[in-house]
């Protein structure tokens, strides 16, 4: 048989879908698994943007669509980053990408070189790291503690920066630890990233509006405007308008960059659904009523699952700023017997057991690089919610 790319040697499947498929597997069998391993909205998506896709295939609008997206959600987007972030970008500053991912390839693409670093605090998006080394970086990831709120600190990015470092990824509100950075935090980041002008950054946007009990959500390219040119700033629909099913991404960036990046996107996929665009434009441009509504309610959904997992033997659970996540830690579990007698000595043993005991799907937190602690997305319904989490602390209590 002929042989497979080396260059996927040393890169993992996503730990989420792995999860996924297991407990697919399981309710196949008739168990009713309840999963909290994938981060999708359990909303529908708007149906002004709906209604805006189905319109636009209507006109005739399904046609092969310019490379860095149709001027008109340019546009919009460029609205949308000067109404939500105080930021100014010149359409040849903004393109349009096929989901938020692929923002992150082209951008990784068009500017890495083998040996060339990619700094990820730590825990990550599982992603980021498999990205970097499909693209012949190196990944490097700096350590974020729960001690310190699951942030970085200026210090800490300070040491890791070298003559190697090309990108710096930023993301916060964070997948999967829901933290978020203040004004000030920010700014404290934005300091050190003054004094090394070789590094670029990226910031992943993509939970901007989820953020909860008053906290204000901050990107860097606005708190510190001499940054702006070496800044991507990603964002996208999926998260804030629930539609993640219409794979649309989009960036601002310095013209060079975004050139570099559009070329790549020629090459690997040319543009983006022209439905898709034409329903994140009306996303974007309508009532934005809907997504403070949706933050009220992932809001009461976090308070009830960080308060459930904190009741449950074993576990304790930091509440997080923002996102739809929480990242509990699971140390007191550990070194314990199951009921159905299952060792527990990782947080990988701890998501398996739970989802072949409990029927409780969530993703190890060894797979976003900090262990013992596992992932949970809240992104589903309340009841569901309610009743994971029930299961869960029943698991925690059959532990000896």
């Amino acid at each position: 048989m002929p042989a497979l790319a080396t260059r996927l040697n040393d890169i993992k499947l996503a730990a989420t879908a792995v999860m996924t498929n297991r407990a697919r597997e399981i309710a196949a069998s008739g168990q009713k698994v309840i999963s909290l391993a994938i981060g999708e909205p359990n909303f529908d998506s708007p149906r002004h943007a709906i209604e805006a896709g189905y319109q636009a295939a209507l006109r005739g609008e399904t046609k092969y669509p310019p490379q860095d997206g149709t001027r008109a959600l340019k546009e919009a987007v460029q609205r949308k980053f000067k109404r939500d972030n105080n930021l100014d970008y010149a359409l040849n500053e903004i393109m349009i990408s096929n989901g938020g991912k692929q923002v992150i390839m082209n951008a990784l693409f068009g500017t890495c070189d083998p040996g060339d670093e990619v700094l990820i605090p730590a825990p990550y998006w599982t992603s980021y790291a498999e990205m970097a080394k499909l693209a012949t970086a190196t990944p490097v990831t700096i350590a974020c503690p729960q001690n310190n709120g699951f942030k970085l600190r200026p210090e800490d990015l300070d040491a890791a920066i070298t003559p190697k470092t090309k990108w710096l990824f930023l993301n916060f509100p964070n997948n999967p630890t829901g933290a978020a950075c203040s004004r000030a935090e920010m700014k404290a980041l934005a300091e050190v990233l003054l004094k090394h002008p070789h590094v670029w950054v990226l910031t992943d946007d993509m939970y901007e509006h989820l953020v909860y009990d008053g906290f204000e959500f901050c990107t860097i390219a606005d708190v510190e405007p001499r940054l702006k040119d070496r800044v991507l700033t990603v964002n996208g629909v999926s998260k804030t308008y629930a539609m993640t099913g219409w794979r649309i991404g989009f960036c601002g960036g310095p013209r060079n960059l975004i050139a570099a990046m559009v070329n790549m996107q020629s090459q690997i996929s040319a543009g983006t659904s022209s439905v898709g665009q034409a329903a994140a434009i009306a996303a974007l441009d309508g009532p934005q009523d809907g997504v403070k509504e949706r933050a009220e309610i992932y809001r009461q959904r976090r308070n009830m699952v960080v308060d459930m997992l904190n009741e449950a033997p074993g576990i304790q659970c930091h509440r997080p700023e923002g996102a739809f996540y929480v990242f509990p830690n699971v140390a007191g579990c550990l070194g314990k017997t199951s009921k159905g007698g299952r060792r527990i000595e990782t947080d990988l043993d701890f998501a398996l057991a739970v989802l072949e005991e409990a029927h409780v799907a969530t993703v190890h937190g060894s797979a976003y690089g900090m262990s013992p602690y596992i992932r949970i997305s809240y992104a589903t319904d309340t009841d569901s919610l309610r009743e994971a989490c029930t299961r869960i602390q029943e698991f925690c209590k059959g532990l000896s």
